[in-house]
């Protein structure tokens, strides 16, 4: 294993450090906003802002990687990102904090776009889901260590911003001075909502109730911390908690839905973030209640998408994957771009007891839906079962890098006619909340992996 790490060593750090600082502003802006008496409403628009920077990006950061290539790209986005990080600090007002979340949501597509690309061109099929779980565990225990460094100071000071910068800019370093080659970008399927529909009802809703309570949950979360009388160590260790439960019960929740019916699997992980954020939003101002409610709330709900995925992909054809995970990429951004602007208006009539019951309620109709369903229709595979592959806030080309079938056929044609080049082998996609829309230039995801049995599933 450590052979195929060595390579990508850079790319790993490289996106460490850029959680690192993506993640402490992600949370120090809410609390800072809060300090200088911007409303709940208002905050939730800014976070809503962010997600709309996901969305611009997905149709900008393909073309100017394009247009500079990818090491030049990548130092432009860093530039950016970092630029927006520091100006929150000396433009205190919320309409240009609004736009700095836009600019800083289309530099990180960019950032994960180029690191996500070079992954998939660099590992060989047969260690591309090893190297995926890697990748997930970087990304994860990033965003928790970025957590606690809202320690080092108030986020009434410049500290906490300028440490977020700092992280942003020494991500450049490893992934600038690599000598990997790289890789080429490809174009985005057709977006198609009413395959999804038609294929997978439960994948369409769980979509979007995924988006809206997740986008309401990284955006906010610090604000309820803060209302509820946490410090800034104790809102870090909220933060962290959450993640935490997201990352361990993933595990159990898509063994679960591997083995039945991913309906079920789906309605019993909106129930569990259901409860656990009616759970929090009564009980929440006791000790560590607010800590164990969302540590299973992070572990449902960050196993929702991943179900939803891996739902979607029993229910379509080969052909129709790409589009498939298109749409459901859409939907989940679709979301996570309302979720906080609802939520935050929902604050500022309610209270901090808003955000959890937001969190809880926007999984109530998945899992009322998902149960009816399951109860009443028999879940048919079209051609190969998927298996669950834990993910978060993920891409197209994250995808591609647990299908190892459809890489090591790509792998083949392109060793067989060095001429192409890669275009099909090292296509890519932002890892952001939200794809492209119809036509749009992008990068292309891949299907799910599969086994390699092709039985139905009965219901159940």
């Amino acid at each position: 294993m450590l052979p195929t790490l060595v390579p990508i060593g850079a790319l790993l750090s490289g996106i460490a450090l850029l959680l690192l600082g993506s993640g402490l502003v992600n949370t120090a802006i809410p609390l800072r906003g809060s300090l200088e008496g911007f409303s709940a409403n208002t905050l939730g628009l800014i976070g809503s802002t962010y997600f709309l920077g996901f969305f611009l990006g997905t149709f900008i950061a393909p073309r100017l990687i394009r247009r500079m290539g990818h090491i030049r790209a990548f130092a432009f986005f860093g530039a950016t990102v970092a630029s927006c990080i520091l100006l929150h600090t000396l433009i205190v007002d919320a309409g240009v904090w609004m736009g700095l979340r836009v600019l800083t949501g289309v530099g990180l597509v960019g950032f994960y776009a180029v690191i996500e690309s070079w992954l998939n061109d660099q590992t060989a099929a047969e260690r591309r889901g090893q190297v995926f779980a890697i990748y997930m565990v970087v990304n994860l225990a990033a965003l928790a260590g970025a957590q606690q460094l809202l320690r080092l100071d108030t986020p009434a000071a410049f500290t906490l911003f300028a440490v977020a910068a700092i992280f942003v800019c020494l991500s450049l370093l490893p992934v600038t001075m690599t000598r990997l080659p790289q890789p080429q970008i490809g174009a985005r399927p057709r977006l198609d909502l009413g395959l999804i529909w038609r294929a997978a009802p439960a994948a369409f809703v769980g979509a979007l109730s995924s988006g809206l309570s997740m986008g309401a949950f990284w955006s906010l979360t610090p604000l309820y911390a803060e209302g509820i009388g946490l410090d800034a160590a104790g809102v870090g260790l909220l933060m962290s908690t959450a993640i935490i439960g997201g990352a361990l019960l993933q595990w159990p929740m898509g063994r679960f839905s591997d083995a039945g019916d991913r309906r079920l699997a789906l309605a019993v992980a909106a129930i569990g973030a259901a409860s656990a954020g009616l759970v929090v939003a009564l009980l929440g101002h006791l000790e560590h209640v607010s800590l164990a409610g969302l540590f299973v709330f992070g572990g449902a709900a960050f196993a929702v998408y991943p179900i939803v995925v891996a739902h979607l992909v029993d229910h379509l054809h080969k052909d129709e994957i790409l589009a498939g995970n298109t749409g459901v990429l859409f939907l989940h951004g679709l979301g996570a771009a309302v979720g906080p602007a609802v939520a935050g208006a929902l604050m500022g009539v309610f209270g901090s007891i808003a955000l959890p019951l937001h969190l809880g309620l926007a999984f109530v109709p998945l899992a009322i839906y998902a149960l009816l369903l399951y109860r009443r229709t028999r879940d048919e595979i079209v051609d190969e079962p998927a298996q669950f592959t834990a993910m978060m806030r993920t891409s197209p080309t994250v995808l591609e890098m647990v299908a190892p079938e459809e890489r090591s056929a790509t792998a083949e044609n392109r060793n067989g006619d060095p001429g192409e080049g890669g275009a099909d082998g090292a296509e890519q996609a932002p890892a952001a909340d939200l794809p492209s829309a119809t036509g749009a230039e992008d990068l292309t995801p891949s299907p799910a992996p599969t086994t390699d049995t092709a039985e139905s599933r009965p219901a159940g």
